[in-house]
């Protein structure tokens, strides 16, 4: 979780919409030639070999890959968003993997070597993104959608994404702090598409009394399994882990929300209610293929240390199934009888 490459996807989730106003106009079609395609391909499989997490997948990926070319399957392509779909429909055929991705950008693609490390900090970051784009992510709320009380015993936190933990810990800070006098808590995922595994954790040390160990990472370049724990400095109020909190998620809760909601399941923290998400568990980081071809490609897997799997390709399974648009009209109910002492203690679901 805690790796530079998920600091880049987080922010970028965060400076997306952000740039859009500042976006300068399109520049000249691309046509991909047979040279470009050839290009294109051996570096895709040259880069998915040597760096996806399942080495035997990107094996298979390969053989498919040349079979098609071999086929003239790619021959007649020459819109580049076009090849990209193609290649990455014929990848997703074989692996199913959510954060393996193939783009195409009108726009040159920088060497991989050149490319900036992602900021680790504040100040970094602030050096790196132009001044209206930074100017408009500073004004949002950085993913923090609503934090409300439902009732005077019930509080209620919508997080559409997950962004960088030097850019809203003082955003969860608040929101943690706003809420620490309910006596339930549901926090609405539906809508959230990701970003860091920093973040994830932090907020995750809010709903718990004493250091725990979350979501182990395996990468492949080295090996290594970390093992990654809650925080013991916050800076808000800690809502502690007696009081009952549940989650809302569906197909668009994706990737470190999807972490969330599968973390605090397999503790028996919350109880998941709402519909099956996405189901994207390994993190990826982006690799130059050629002038305006890039792809994403995941080198770790997240590994629970009490599931010893994760979430890749099933999702994450609420322990209340009903449709994603009823889940918070159920979630009051259940937490409104749980707190008045008609169900079990909610926490867990089981």
């Amino acid at each position: 979780m805690k790796t530079k490459w998920m600091v880049a996807l987080s922010l970028s989730l965060l400076t997306a919409t952000a740039a859009i106003a500042g976006t300068p106009p399109s520049p000249p079609a691309v046509e991909v030639d047979r040279a470009t395609r050839s290009e294109v391909i051996d570096a895709l499989i040259a880069k998915v070999n040597a760096n996806y997490v399942f080495p035997d997948k990107a094996q298979q990926v390969e053989a498919v890959l040349r079979q098609q070319q071999r086929e003239g399957k790619y021959d007649g392509i020459t819109d580049g968003k076009q090849l990209a779909k193609q290649l990455f429909d014929d990848i997703d055929g074989v692996v199913h993997d959510k954060h393996l991705l193939v783009s195409f950008s009108p726009r040159p693609v920088p060497p991989d070597d050149v490319m900036p490390p992602p900021p680790q900090t504040r100040a970094e970051w602030e050096k790196q993104v132009p001044p209206a784009v930074l100017a408009r992510v500073l004004a949002s709320n950085l993913g923090v959608e609503k934090v409300e009380h439902l009732s005077p015993k019930i509080g209620y936190l919508q997080i559409s994404m997950f962004g960088p933990v030097f850019l809203v810990s003082d955003k969860f800070g608040a929101a943690m702090n706003e809420l620490a006098d309910t006596d339930g808590l549901i926090i609405d995922l539906r809508n959230n598409g990701g970003g860091g595994g920093d973040s994830v954790a932090l907020l995750i040390s809010y709903l718990v009394d004493e250091r725990t160990r979350l979501d182990d990472t395996w990468e492949r370049a080295t090996g290594i399994t970390t093992q990654y724990w809650t925080q013991d400095k916050l800076d808000g109020k800690r809502y502690g882990g007696k009081k009952p909190v549940l989650i809302l998620a569906g197909p668009n809760t994706k990737s470190a929300a999807e972490s969330f909601a599968y973390q605090l399941q397999a503790l028996k923290r919350a109880t998941v209610i709402g519909e099956r998400t996405w189901g994207g568990a390994n993190a990826s980081r982006p690799y130059r293929l050629s002038e305006h071809f890039a792809a994403f490609i995941p080198s770790r897997r997240s590994i629970s240390p009490i599931t010893h799997t994760n979430w890749e390709g099933v999702g994450v399974i609420p322990d209340v199934a009903v449709k994603v648009d009823d889940a918070l009209a159920t979630a009051k109910e259940l937490m409104q009888r749980q707190l008045d002492g008609g169900v079990a203690r909610a926490a867990g679901g089981h």
